[in-house]
């Protein structure tokens, strides 16, 4: 009897998994970037997020920042209206979809229109994407982020490193192939690790010289070659501060679109009470939770107004709280 509830079960899980709406999501996604005719039928029928050299496009309704989304019907009358060809529409990249199924694209008319014809005509500004990241909510940052990475990589991956002939990018932007060699090139992104380096009650915060007054990080390097995370992880504390890991443990992932297209993987590393004594180092030393509220506004600079930015999508933050709830109190001394 218990292998039969068992068989029952698995077969409603599987169920449930082939006709979930995430399933559905990904499959036809999947669909699109296979099929160039489906997705330029996508195209009539999606919505765009506008780009001009790489800042996506806001729009400021009262205090709050929103991203408008443009019908292919909107697009095609701007073009029209500024004497403008719909080809530019195949410049677009495929980013997404609702859960309608209904497609997201990306589009720079960088080339196409001037950035204040369109600022005007749809009553918005083009915004450098690092603020952008910050005044916005937080999946419509994670969108951004995806959306500039691929058209970035787009404009710069437009000729075959092995043959110097240009590549011609599928309808939905999911690779470039160069047709004298034949070689396919997908999207990459750089692995970078991010280490919060504490001996159990400390944590360690460093600081660059280029870096603002008061502002601190986590330490961070790339992956050479070859390399596997815990071997990035232990190489970077040692040659950044001079100490040498114990133990280390995966905390969380985070796409970073700077310099160019990074995924942040974030790592807890634990070191000896001991080592943390090394000088020329900024050590926050017995950190409280009260004293964090403090320290976190200076994780990162003032915007150009002097306003605070939120911190929520800095995996170096989320280390740093995660950290400091899991502490013993702090000694008065």
């Amino acid at each position: 009897m218990a292998a039969i509830y068992q068989a029952a079960y698995r077969r409603a899980a599987l169920f449930c998994r082939s006709h979930s709406t995430y399933v559905k999501k990904m499959r036809y996604l999947n669909k699109l970037k296979e099929d160039d005719s489906l997705c330029r039928q996508a195209q009539t029928s999606g919505t765009f997020y506008l780009f001009h050299n790489l800042s996506p496009f806001l729009r400021k309704v009262e205090e709050k920042y929103l991203i408008p989304q443009l019908s292919a019907a909107e697009m095609k009358r701007i073009l029209e209206k500024f004497k403008e060809t719909e080809q530019w529409i195949e410049k677009s990249v495929l980013i997404g979809c609702s859960d309608e199924h209904v497609p997201h694209f990306a589009l720079d008319l960088a080339g196409a229109l001037e950035r204040s014809v369109i600022e005007a005509e749809l009553k918005g500004s083009f915004t450098d994407l690092r603020k952008a990241l910050f005044v916005v909510d937080e999946d419509s940052s994670s969108l951004l982020a995806s959306a500039q990475a691929l058209l970035r990589w787009h404009d710069s991956h437009q000729y075959c490193s092995k043959t110097g002939q240009p590549t011609q990018k599928n309808v939905a932007g999911s690779k470039r192939v160069c047709h004298a060699s034949g070689i396919t090139y997908y999207p990459q992104m750089s692995p970078v690790v991010i280490i919060l380096v504490s001996d159990g009650s400390r944590c360690l915060l460093a600081r660059q010289p280029s870096f603002p007054q008061g502002m601190y990080t986590a330490l961070s390097g790339f992956c050479d070659i070859g390399e596997a995370v815990e071997e990035t992880a232990r190489r970077e504390v040692a040659e950044e501060v001079g100490l040498e890991v114990e133990s280390l443990w995966y905390s969380a992932s985070q796409h970073w679109p700077f310099p160019s297209s990074c995924l942040m993987i974030a790592c807890h590393a634990l070191v000896r009470g001991q080592q943390l004594e090394a000088q020329r180092h900024q050590i926050a030393g017995n950190t409280t939770k009260a004293a964090f509220a403090q320290l976190k506004l200076h994780l990162l600079p003032r915007d150009q107004k002097g306003a605070e930015l939120t911190l929520t999508a800095l995996l170096a933050c989320e280390l740093l709280t995660s950290k400091l709830n899991c502490m013993p109190p702090a000694n008065s001394d």
